[in-house]
């Protein structure tokens, strides 16, 4: 098991803090299932004082998965829910973990079944690196290296806060 330890709470308040200077009025917050979801959940209550910041949406990638056959339906083909027009939006696009982007390809081809946006910015709250596609968070809460056969999972507690565990091997 990895030695690397993340306070996901303090990465947390990095998220706000970069969410909160991206934030434009008429932006729409979008929150990836599951751990995206939770943290434009939070970063909704948490900045309801910016101008415009409405109940978050959630998208799903389960649908548009290239390894879907692998996967299966992980996720639940039903946790998209947009409550906004997605035609014309600008969207703030929410993850906790960025890796080989396949997930955002995803969840992009999720979300123009639903509307053509004007714009979407994406901000996670970790970056590990190891892109398969040209996608670039706008803002990381940080960036990390971990072996390719780990996983770092976002859990959320019953309180309401976030903390990381890493499964897998070395």
């Amino acid at each position: 098991m990895s030695n690397l330890i993340l306070d996901a709470e303090a990465l947390y308040t990095e998220m706000r803090s970069g969410v909160q200077a991206l934030w434009r009025p008429g932006m729409a917050l979008l929150g990836i299932w599951s751990g995206g979801a939770w943290l434009a959940e939070r970063l909704a209550a948490d900045l309801a004082d910016l101008p415009g910041i409405g109940k978050p949406g959630v998208i799903s990638s389960t649908l548009h998965r290239d390894d879907f056959s692998e996967r299966g339906m992980h996720g639940g083909t039903d946790a998209t829910k947009i409550p906004f027009a997605v035609d014309g939006a600008h969207i703030l696009l929410i993850d906790d973990v960025l890796f080989t982007g396949r997930t955002i390809r995803a969840v992009l081809n999720e979300l123009f079944d639903f509307g053509r946006p004007a714009s979407v910015t994406l901000a996670v709250l970790v970056d590990r690196g190891g892109r398969e596609l040209p996608i670039q968070p706008a803002f990381a809460a940080a960036k990390v290296s971990l072996p390719a056969r780990q996983k770092l999972a976002l859990t959320r507690l019953d309180d309401g806060r976030f903390t990381f565990a890493i499964k897998g091997s070395d």
